[in-house]
């Protein structure tokens, strides 16, 4: 996080209109495509052949960018029973970043919201979702700028909102409008990628901006002083996906390893949750600098982890979701089933204890 010395440029930050939103898009992850090996994927709009179900050939590999994973795995030993190697761990998790990293064959599967899926299919990355985790409880708190008035959603109107389409926070904005009844028209929405939200805040080029955990304490233990506070609302993000492109999921030896590493990734989520003082250790106060008490604090805050044997509710959520995106010109219109890849359906579920299946 910048320091509170530094300076952050003043320069303003573009307003786009709806749909410049995803012309920019396209065009930088076009742009950043141009200088790698194009992606052969398109060739089919649905995975193809029968889901392997015997461990990857010898030699197998994957470029997983799930950070939280690595640490659960590592910290729980779990990661003594991957069947595949991984040839990296990519340190990166926001929706625009995974997107170029498909593209550019560096990625082979991801942890993201909903949102990056559908904004895949607007600019033509194909991916499929291949495992489904639902979070019933807020995990976006909307962060004032330093001295902001603002003290609930209803004052949003006329503010400058710091928006990032590809992204969960996105269409958390996006919901906390139309449930706050304020038009798309009423507020600006400043285009800007979520790691650039915490400037924005601080040099009060927007006035309010959706963060997460750890990044809302961070914040607020440095410029809570300042007169900046976090202003909670009961919009959900209801879906953490794993995804990956789809001709890593046509590629018999690779998908595979995506089956193996799917049920992998839920034993580590449910081990976080079983055993959360060492999770909070090994993540929020290790490798995300925050105090062990506000580890405790945000852990507490979330709800038990929960996957679904059935997608039906996760699919109607995305497809929601699209529509959302859609009415507000921001994509076109998407069927939000052809994002999930099926035969993936249930795995997840399978591989943890009964308390974290969906109704449990």
């Amino acid at each position: 996080m910048p320091s509170r010395t530094s300076m952050p440029s003043r320069t303003s930050p573009p307003r786009l209109g709806r749909r410049g939103f995803l012309t920019l898009a396209g065009s930088a992850f076009l742009a950043a495509a141009g200088c790698a090996p194009q992606a052969t994927n398109a060739a089919h709009s649905a995975p193809v052949g029968e889901l392997p179900t015997g461990p990857p050939p010898a030699g197998t590999s994957l470029a997983v960018a799930v950070r939280t994973s690595q640490i659960q795995l590592a910290a729980s030993g779990l990661d003594k029973n991957l069947p595949f190697k991984v040839s990296s761990w990519v340190n990166l998790n926001a929706g625009p970043d995974i997107i170029q990293g498909f593209r550019a064959r560096s990625i082979d599967i991801a942890s993201n919201a909903g949102i990056p899926p559908i904004q895949a299919e607007a600019i033509g990355v194909k991916a499929r979702i291949v495992a489904v985790q639902e979070r019933p409880k807020p995990t976006y708190t909307f962060a004032t700028a330093p001295g902001s008035s603002l003290t609930t959603a209803a004052d949003f109107k006329g503010k400058k909102i710091a928006f990032s389409q590809g992204q969960a926070q996105g269409v958390v904005v996006l919901r906390a409008l139309k449930k706050a009844g304020i038009a798309h028209s009423d507020v600006q929405l400043v285009a800007l990628p979520s790691t650039q939200f915490l400037t924005a805040l601080q040099s009060k080029q927007v006035d309010v901006a959706p963060l997460g955990e750890p990044t809302l304490t961070k914040y607020l233990t440095q410029y809570g002083k300042d007169g900046a506070r976090g202003i909670p609302t009961e919009v959900v993000d209801l879906l953490t996906v794993l995804w990956a492109p789809l001709e890593v999921l046509n590629d018999p030896a690779k998908a595979a390893a995506v089956r193996s590493y799917v049920t992998l990734w839920a034993q580590g989520v449910a081990w976080a949750w079983d055993n959360s003082d060492q999770w909070i250790d090994a993540y929020y106060v290790k490798d995300q600098g925050v105090a062990a008490a506000d580890g405790r604090r945000i852990v507490d805050s979330l709800a038990k982890p929960r996957f679904p044997a059935k997608w039906d509710n996760a699919i109607a959520w995305e497809q929601e979701t699209a529509d959302l995106m859609a009415e507000g010109g921001f994509v076109p219109k998407i069927d939000a089933a052809s994002l999930f890849d099926r035969r993936f359906e249930g795995l997840a579920a399978a591989a943890v204890p009964a308390g974290f299946r969906e109704g449990a």
